[in-house]
């Protein structure tokens, strides 16, 4: 069983709804303290009125892309009124579909900052030897099966969760020698508040058949952070993990 203690303290960024918030609240029920990040301080706070340890759930309200080359400092902030990280859980981002013709310069540089530099410099702040707690540090980002499928209407989509992926290995690559641990996992289709709008609908239908166990829930997702989180995944970094049900 894993389990965490009070004085390991993690980042859980999109922790206001879906993967962000399940991994944030299984987290502090294994008594780990969270730092939950989101922009929406309303739903934040419903995120911490579900949670079993609120004494152990601290709430920042922050869009990560404002300043973006400001991450690193916003961590070593975070350090030292927090204390050191033992980990990050980066869960926010954004998608759509969006066909090529209608695809513009700034409609990818937009998703790119929500999906590929926001996380990265997140990350680069972690990485700070002076902000995580060294051997045992561990990073986990969630990526996309679409980095993989490559599907029609999800060029900016797909190639920022890509993006993400390559740099995460990169880094990983880095700092393995001090033991500071870095993986993403490539979910397909769970059941968050992002792939189950309206929007999302004819794409899901496509797939319903391809899941023979049904659509992920965020509690699959969630259980797997955790433990790439935890000592158990002490031997595990550059790695990208595919939750899908077979569907590649």
């Amino acid at each position: 069983m894993i389990s965490f203690n009070k004085e390991q303290i993690f980042i859980v960024t999109g922790a206001s709804s879906g993967l962000g918030e399940g991994t944030a609240l299984l987290l502090n029920e294994l008594g780990a303290t969270v730092i939950g990040i989101a922009r929406n301080e309303e739903r934040l706070n419903k995120m911490k009125a579900k949670c079993k340890y609120p004494e152990n759930m601290h709430l920042e309200i922050k869009d990560l892309t404002e300043d973006i080359e400001g991450l690193p400092n916003y961590v070593k902030e975070l350090k030292n009124k927090y204390g050191k990280f033992a980990g990050m859980a980066y869960c926010a981002g954004i998608s759509d579909i969006q066909p090529m013709q209608l695809l513009s310069y700034q409609d990818i540089e937009y998703m790119f900052r929500i999906n590929f530099y926001a996380p990265v410099f997140m990350t680069k702040g972690i990485l700070d030897r002076r902000n995580n707690i060294g051997k045992g540090t561990s990073i986990v980002a969630i990526s996309s099966i679409e980095a993989h499928l490559n599907e029609k209407g999800m060029i900016k989509y797909s190639s920022s969760k890509s993006a993400l992926t390559s740099a995460f290995k990169c880094m990983a690559a880095e700092v393995a020698k001090s033991g500071v641990r870095l993986n993403t996992i490539s979910p397909s289709d769970i059941k968050t508040p992002m792939t189950m709008c309206e929007a999302a609908q004819s794409l899901r239908e496509n797939r319903e058949d391809k899941y023979p166990m049904g659509f992920g829930e965020v509690s699959d997702v969630a259980n797997f952070v955790i433990f790439l989180l935890s000592n158990s995944a002490k031997w595990i970094t550059r790695q990208d993990y595919i939750l899908d049900c077979g569907l590649v």
